[in-house]
């Protein structure tokens, strides 16, 4: 498990009515049809559930669908031209519904119960070895702690036990499940077992990827937050099952946040072997992954399809691939240049290529307007827009075989390999842009401005057809040599789940939520750090040469002295962006309907540079996913009690 290539094994024991319907199976190594407490009592057993818990994690992040579920609806992200009803269901704007049937969390149900039953069996048996320490035994805690965590802010409550009792390793199938309230699932397991992990956890992971102190305090600190808000209930959101708003320890929402500030600036000032990045474009670039402020990630690897889970050359886009990143990639291929100046022969001069700015197109998803022009505003001393977006499509048809050696684009200007053929403008230019003008024929409807031999799009025209590609997820590898690569395989990079940069986010929150701060550390000083960090360039992602530029100043200069939840959510989304953040950030702090009700967006069709606003309809009962039909089809009884109501 060097580097995290984790050799995976079988998912688990499909034995709970919680497994039923999961239509992914993990690679195995070592087939096994069942784990039995004996097993989880062996060296073997244990290393392997360990590694087992880690691989897990594939079928979730990178997953996707899952990954749709967690953006599509929210203020970042729209559905784009090519969309199906996974993502049209979940943009709430009239065409489509999320119903038990719909619901792509259903992703996360499946992959999350069975490893949840793992972590059972080995914290349940592992002592018997007799030479398992406590740490490792811990990490399985952590991942109970995780996967409850996901599961209890995505369906409300949810049930503890899986059919011989609660936090039970389960070997007998079932039908029947019962759900238990939110602050069970809160004080009965995730806090619990992350204390204890906090404790028993190294600071430095026993593997390279593996699970430390830091990642158990920052779940800790973001659980305690999330449930503070939980019990706050500002905005009177229903849960399920039913229960009152009140701790079972007796503790009110205040304490909760000072809990979460606390853990998280200790977690902060006791780092580890963790730290920030030095610029915010070090954080996602592909050379750079596994970089020491990621804390946890979902692995893969291009030096082997074993230890990558899935094949180096092509994917139908299933997991445990990694193949979110295509989701936000339009199809920039359909870009035309011309090979000559009557503009007869037209040539795709940004072909499909496997590298980070590129990569496969699906064009699913899309970011809106108010992205664009609202969220990333400042583009010039803000490093965050240039490393969040590919904005500029550069010429690279030689590598795809056509020889000729310049082609003509915009105003019939000659461009090399290498040169922009298509830019996505930061600002609206003074001029007017013409994309009427049927001389040049970018054949993706882009427009024209006098002098430049690339083609536009101005913030205000991109649409569910042409938009900024997603850098920071992009593809990247090393075994391209001087052509394409393997564009139409999944990504081989890690998928990023937990940042050493989101502790200073959720201290901040805490202490904005009334959190008494520690000198140096309110709201403003933590928010900064990060906003300064963000003023820090060495290279110009889109422009593609080196800026060493320090803008930190500016930046913090910029920060309101008086923030709110508001200010941290846009800050969260800056800095976030993309990422899978979003749809627990506006339902933790019940800002969705207020947030993402209304967005901006041109048309499907080429050429479409009218922006249009739609409206969503995000009703309370939202705010919980539904139960997956797959689950409530296998139980017996009645399972409308089981269903979160507005679902039925």
């Amino acid at each position: 498990m060097k580097n995290l290539k984790i050799k995976t094994i079988a998912a688990t024991l499909f034995t709970t009515i919680m497994f039923v319907g999961c239509s992914d199976e993990i690679l195995e190594e070592q087939p096994r049809s069942i784990y039995t407490p004996d097993y989880f009592k062996t060296e073997e057993g244990v290393y392997g559930g360990l590694t087992s818990m880690y691989a897990h994690l594939r079928y979730i992040y990178g997953q996707a669908y899952y990954y749709n579920s967690c953006l599509t609806g929210t203020d970042e992200v729209t559905y784009a031209q090519s969309a199906d009803a996974n993502f049209k269901d979940m943009d709430l704007s009239g065409v489509g519904q999320v119903t038990s049937v719909t619901s792509r969390a259903d992703v996360l149900w499946g992959a999350a119960f069975p490893n949840i039953n793992t972590a059972n069996g080995i914290i349940e048996n592992a002592t018997e070895v007799g030479t398992i320490p406590e740490a490792l035994i811990s990490e399985a805690r952590f991942f109970r702690a995780f996967d409850y965590f996901m599961l209890v802010q995505t369906f409300g409550g949810v049930p503890l036990d899986l059919g011989t009792g609660e936090l039970k390793f389960n070997t007998n199938p079932v039908r029947t499940s019962v759900r238990n309230t939110v602050p069970e699932v809160y004080t009965k397991v995730i806090f619990p077992d992350l204390l204890t992990a906090i404790n028993d956890l190294p600071e430095a992971g026993r593997v390279t990827g593996g699970v430390t102190k830091t990642v158990a305090r920052l779940y800790l600190a973001k659980a305690y937050l999330t449930y503070a808000w939980w019990l706050e209930n500002p905005n009177n959101i229903p849960t399920y099952p039913d229960t009152s708003r009140v701790d079972p320890d007796g503790q009110s929402a205040q304490w909760y946040y000072q809990q979460a500030y606390d853990i998280a600036v200790e977690a902060i000032d006791n780092p580890g072997p963790f730290a920030l990045q030095q610029t915010y474009y070090d954080v996602n670039l592909g050379s750079n992954d596994r970089n020491n402020e990621i804390l946890l990630y979902a692995d893969h690897t291009e030096a082997s399809e074993f230890y990558n889970g899935a094949s180096l050359t092509y994917s139908n886009g299933t997991a445990p691939d990694n193949f979110a990143g295509w989701m936000m990639t339009w199809n920039y291929t359909n870009i035309r240049s011309a090979a000559d100046q009557t503009q007869e022969t037209l040539i795709s001069s940004v072909q499909r290529e496997a590298s980070q700015p590129l990569g496969r197109p699906w064009t699913r998803m899309c970011p809106t307007i108010e992205v664009i022009t609202n969220t990333f505003a400042d583009k010039t001393n803000d490093s965050r827009y240039d490393g969040t977006f590919t904005t500029v499509y550069r010429g690279n048809w030689q590598k795809g075989g056509v020889t000729n050696e310049f082609l003509y684009n915009a105003n019939n200007m000659e461009v090399y390999p290498g040169d922009a053929i298509l830019t996505f403008l930061n600002e609206e230019p003074t001029e007017l842009i013409d994309y009427s003008n049927s001389t040049y024929k970018s054949n993706i409807g882009a427009g024209v401005l006098p002098g430049r031999a690339d083609y536009v799009i101005s913030p205000q025209g991109i649409s569910r057809l042409t938009y900024p590609g997603l850098w920071k997820l992009g593809t990247y590898r090393t075994d391209n040599g001087s052509g394409l690569g393997q564009p139409n395989a999944a990504s081989t990079r890690p998928f990023n789940i937990a940042k050493f940069s989101e502790l200073y986010f959720i201290a901040a929150e805490a202490n904005v939520k009334g959190a008494s701060p520690q000198g140096g550390k309110t709201a403003y000083d933590l928010i900064n750090v990060i906003r300064a960090r963000a003023g820090m360039w060495r290279w110009d992602n889109n422009g593609n040469m080196v800026k060493n530029e320090d803008n930190s100043a500016a930046m913090v200069a910029a920060t309101p002295t008086n923030i709110d939840i508001n200010y941290i959510l846009a800050e969260r989304s800056r800095e976030f962006y993309g990422e899978g953040y979003r749809w627990f950030d506006l339902v933790r702090t019940q800002k969705w309907n207020e947030l993402a009700s209304t967005y901006t967006i041109c048309g499907s069709d080429t050429g479409d540079h009218t922006p249009q606003t739609i409206q969503r309809n995000i009703e309370p009962y939202l705010y919980l996913r539904p139960i997956p039909q797959g689950q409530l089809d296998a139980m017996v009884g009645n399972t409308q009690d089981y269903q979160n109501p507005g679902y039925n």
